[in-house]
């Protein structure tokens, strides 16, 4: 299914705020996001959820797939009281709403639930977005899936408070490195402010989510970044950088895997490479590879072609074997594309 590039159609607006309005107070509501969530996943979907209650809905879990454990930097955020493990989630909602999935794949074992649901409804903003649900709010333009959370919850009546608005900035700060990535536009820093105007205190947040580590993480990012290796003449002479962490590396620090996550930021700095590939371990002869670009490469094609996804300058996917074995691929891909 092809999705629309101008975000979505009036009808699919109207169509998630008359599925919505449309429940009673007690009718079961399941908000779902993707497997390891980031900032955006899980503050998109716990303002949401936050707004569902503030409309008088009593019967509302957000959930995601997997292991049931918040990031540290996430571990103070609003709604968290609505967040159940997996095997919590309601079996049979009247309602699945599900927040920045490009594909069902993300959704583990709660795929089931989307396609069970009498209604689901997406917010997206991947490029890559495959076209499931019942209902699709999916705008690649979108710095954040908090952008589409914040204009349906405007449009179902419900004022910001600091506590929904709490979890939009977080996300909305994460998706854009801190308002510092090219998806930063006027209308970003229009939704910051409002989201501040409610009393947000912008530096705390901001503190919390990205200047604070443990020392072990610290430790870890060093030896990550120490391995790095560079290869000015890859991707065309564009400049190809590269690194990988393990699980003996995390277990040695002592360290959750979501640590690693920040990592890919210091290797894309590098000012000789425009391609940035980070791997990180997932299991043995498994690896989460994530790329960046800084705009001379849609590294979301590359992605794509390997059964993942995201954003043109933003993408990942799942790599097998060892990670010269992952950054081959990459290397040939790059080739293909470029060539």
């Amino acid at each position: 299914m092809t999705l629309p590039s101008a975000g979505p159609a009036a009808e699919q607006w109207d169509a998630a705020v008359a599925a919505i309005r449309a429940l009673g107070g007690a009718a079961p509501i399941q908000l779902i996001c993707h497997v390891s969530p980031d900032g955006d996943a899980l503050g998109s979907m716990l303002g949401f959820a936050l707004g569902l209650r503030r409309l008088g809905h009593t019967r509302v879990r957000a959930t995601f797939p997997g292991e049931f454990s918040i990031p540290t930097p996430y571990s103070a955020m609003p709604g968290l009281d609505l967040l159940v493990p997996e095997a919590d989630a309601y079996p049979e909602p009247d309602l699945v709403l599900v927040f920045d999935v490009a594909a069902e794949s993300r959704l583990g074992g709660l795929a089931a639930l989307v396609a069970a649901a009498p209604v689901s409804v997406v917010l997206d903003h991947h490029a890559s977005n495959t076209g499931f649900g019942t209902i699709r709010l999916v705008d690649p333009r979108a710095a954040a899936t908090s952008v589409l959370a914040e204009q349906l919850i405007e449009r179902l009546g419900v004022p910001l408070d600091t506590e929904i608005a709490e979890c939009f900035y977080v996300a909305l700060a994460t998706d854009t490195g801190s308002f510092k990535f090219d998806a930063t536009t006027v209308a970003v820093h229009e939704l910051a402010a409002r989201l501040i105007a409610t009393g947000l205190r912008p530096g705390d947040i901001s503190r919390r989510i990205f200047d604070t580590r443990p020392f072990g993480a610290m430790k870890l990012a060093g030896e990550v970044l120490g391995r790095a290796v560079l290869e000015p003449a890859a991707a065309g002479g564009r400049g190809l950088v590269w690194t990988y962490a393990t699980l003996a590396d995390l277990a040695r620090h002592d360290q959750p895997p979501y640590v690693l996550d920040t990592l890919i930021d210091p290797v894309r700095s590098v000012a000789e490479a425009d391609v940035t590939v980070l791997v990180k371990q997932v299991s043995e002869g498994e690896w989460a590879v994530s790329l960046r670009s800084k705009g001379a490469v849609d590294v979301s094609r590359l992605a794509i072609s390997q059964g993942g996804g995201g954003h043109r300058l933003a993408a990942g996917f799942t790599g097998y074997g060892e990670p010269g074995d992952v950054v081959d691929t990459v290397r040939r891909l790059l080739d293909d594309y470029l060539n």
